[in-house]
């Protein structure tokens, strides 16, 4: 047996693991990309933005880390002004091997490429770097939990160094309001791995702006139990560590903002960048009928990623390199949703 980290690195990106399967991630859950082409259409005008924050540089980036097959990268370019389109490079990074056809436009990485300027868009990254799960024993101490290849779980060692200290400061087991010992059997995720990977992606940017789309918590909203999971063939399942599936847990975001920062979202952010699930006017019928067929599809695909409960509430993680923040910010417009701390579903399982 051993710590969820490596054995959901194995299952993972091992040589057999699962993002390495020839499906890819669309066989088996649907993301924000794969639900509808408004959402490149959204990021391509952020990379806009980043654009004119850099004043049009000769090379524009879009990174696209944790790139699936590249679905996101390629329609971000194809959503673009050819003028734009002339200056921008697409990177998809992804361990898995580069698909066939995939646009020529596209260099494919196992890393990030280093001091680029553009856009980074990490789009339910963070939630598959692979992390240790500890859980409260019977005399109130947080250990290692440790598993086999069948799921089976077994505790091991407390826990110490640094992971002990980022689960005191982001997700405490040890504390309690009225000074007991934690209940036996709470459960925690040590989010480090991703604190790190995040500030090390942002580090590749020269100049430009970071985003993290992700499910995930805030300090004070800690779900007592974890959140890790599995999903295979469209249905959510136990996260057994054998290559068969996807394992993910969501993410402290929160603890993963460098100084600067600024959390939201998906329903703010998408707002803000022209994406509405409002329905077009019914004059528009009698005046254009096939127009306003089109709206109201529009619409019904605007409203499924900015839903409440659902895609609307994963959380946008922003990261300014040099330059101001280009996304509109939703406190400055009166118009805005509010949105109270988000803790998402997981996960959409494909259709």
């Amino acid at each position: 047996m051993r710590g969820w980290r490596p054995a959901t690195e194995e299952a993972l990106y091992g040589p057999r693991g699962f993002y390495r399967r020839p499906e890819g991630p669309a066989g088996h859950f649907r993301t924000s990309v794969h639900a509808s082409p408004l959402f490149a259409g959204a990021v391509a005008r952020l990379l806009r933005l980043v654009d004119a924050a850099l004043a049009h540089p000769a090379e524009l980036a879009f990174v696209d880390l944790g790139a699936g097959r590249g679905e996101l990268v390629g329609a971000v370019l194809k959503a673009l002004p050819a003028e734009v389109a002339s200056r921008a490079r697409g990177y998809a990074v992804e361990r898995a091997a580069r698909p066939a056809g995939l646009d020529h436009r596209i260099e494919w990485l196992p890393e990030p490429p280093q001091g680029v300027s553009g856009l980074l868009f990490a789009n339910e990254w963070l939630d598959n770097v692979p992390v240790d799960v500890v859980e409260v024993d019977a005399h109130g101490v947080p250990r290692l939990v440790l598993v086999a290849a069948d799921g089976t779980e077994s505790l091991g060692e407390p826990v110490g160094g640094a992971d002990a200290r980022w689960l005191e400061k982001w997700w405490p087991l040890t504390d309690t309001t009225d000074g007991r010992p934690p209940a036996e059997g709470l459960r925690a995720e040590i989010g480090l791995p991703r604190d790190t990977a995040w500030a090390s992606a942002v580090a590749t940017l020269g100049r430009g702006l970071a985003v993290a789309v992700d499910y995930g918590h805030s300090a004070g909203a800690r779900p007592p139990f974890g959140t890790l999971t599995g999903f295979r063939e469209g249905r959510e399942t136990a996260p057994v560590p054998d290559g068969s599936r996807d394992i993910t847990a969501h993410v402290a975001l929160d603890a993963c903002a460098l100084p600067g920062g600024r959390l939201l979202s998906q329903r703010e952010a998408l707002r803000a960048l022209g994406v509405s699930g409002e329905r077009p006017s019914l004059a528009l019928a009698s005046t254009d009928p096939a127009a306003y067929v089109r709206a109201l599809a529009g619409a019904g695909e605007a409203a499924e990623l900015t839903a409440r409960g659902g895609l609307g509430d994963f959380c946008w993680l922003t990261q300014a390199a040099g330059i101001p923040n280009p996304l509109p910010d939703p406190d400055s417009d009166p118009n805005a949703d509010p949105d109270p701390d988000p803790d998402p579903d997981p996960k959409q399982p494909s259709t």
